[in-house]
């Protein structure tokens, strides 16, 4: 954790803190413990691609992630700045601007899933609100109690996550990704067990599913139009083995680099897909 600028016991107040984020994941990390920032990063395409948790339009849009507009921060006079490792570069500049916490959720070779649990107690802190912090882990851990017992009758075969890039590759989904980790806590098995490179393997020849003999596939995200045309009308995708025993289920969008409420919005999806049964390539 980094803590630059003011203590936090300093921005204990009677309202609540003005927060602005630059890093996804701590966004969705401050939405989860009811403290909507003031401000955020590239909410454009946070609110098309991620789609929850919701961002109201009065939140002000910073601009890109990695070229925030300082100015325009400097104008919000924010009481504290949401940010991650990812962004180290700019740590000196937005300390400048405000205290600064920044919170590390996702390292090679380390599930993120307990990171992005610790930081729902981290920032509840921060903004001296730590009841917020307690109620949330409580609900969130309900959650996945919830849909570990709904997911328990598919345990049977491991899963394997993954992304269609193009008709030919796939990025796969390992136990330092979000997914992977939240795979683990619902009591489920990730059918990719190789090294990864930063949360998931990109890009991977898609005939690697062939060795996933007794996997269930899961497609996360949407399939580009061309890669599904192609893909129906390949004779390699209709060979490998959970194709061919119809063991594929299809997810909506999520952030693979998202906060607590990310890995609830997929928990949730999952339980939903494997409940409603496969689904063919359309």
């Amino acid at each position: 954790m980094l803590a630059a600028g003011l203590p936090f016991p300093a921005l204990a107040r009677t309202s609540k803190p003005r927060l602005a984020a630059i890093d996804w994941a701590m966004l969705e990390t401050a939405i989860a413990i009811g403290h909507m920032p003031v401000a955020a990063a590239e909410l454009i395409r946070f609110r098309a691609d991620v789609v929850e948790p919701v961002v109201p339009e009065d939140v002000i849009d910073l601009g890109l992630r990695g070229a925030p507009n300082f100015e325009l921060l400097q104008l919000i006079r924010p009481d504290l700045i949401l940010s991650s490792p990812f962004y180290t570069k700019y740590d000196d500049r937005l300390a400048q601007i405000a205290p600064l916490l920044s919170l590390p959720f996702y390292i090679p070779g380390d599930p993120p899933l307990p990171k992005a649990l610790s930081a729902i107690t981290a920032l509840a802190e921060a903004v001296d609100d730590p009841q917020a912090g307690t109620r949330t882990l409580t609900e969130t851990e309900a959650s996945f109690t919830d849909i570990a017992a709904r997911l328990a009758p598919f345990a049977d075969l491991p899963v394997a996550l993954v992304n269609i890039g193009d008709a030919r590759h796939m990025r796969t989904f390992g136990f330092d990704s979000l997914f992977g980790s939240t795979l683990v806590r619902l009591g489920l098995q990730n059918a990719w067990s190789e090294a990864t490179r930063f949360s998931f393997h990109a890009p991977v020849p898609i005939e690697q599913l062939a060795a996933m003999t007794d996997a269930r596939l899961v497609i996360i995200g949407d399939i580009p139009s061309e890669a599904r045309r192609s893909l129906a009308a390949s004779i390699l995708w209709h060979a490998l083995p959970p194709v061919a025993a119809n063991r594929v289920f299809f997810l909506p969008e999520t952030n693979p680099f998202g906060g607590i409420p990310a890995a609830l919005r997929f928990a949730a999806a999952l339980a939903g897909a494997f409940e409603q049964g496969p689904r063919p390539l359309a």
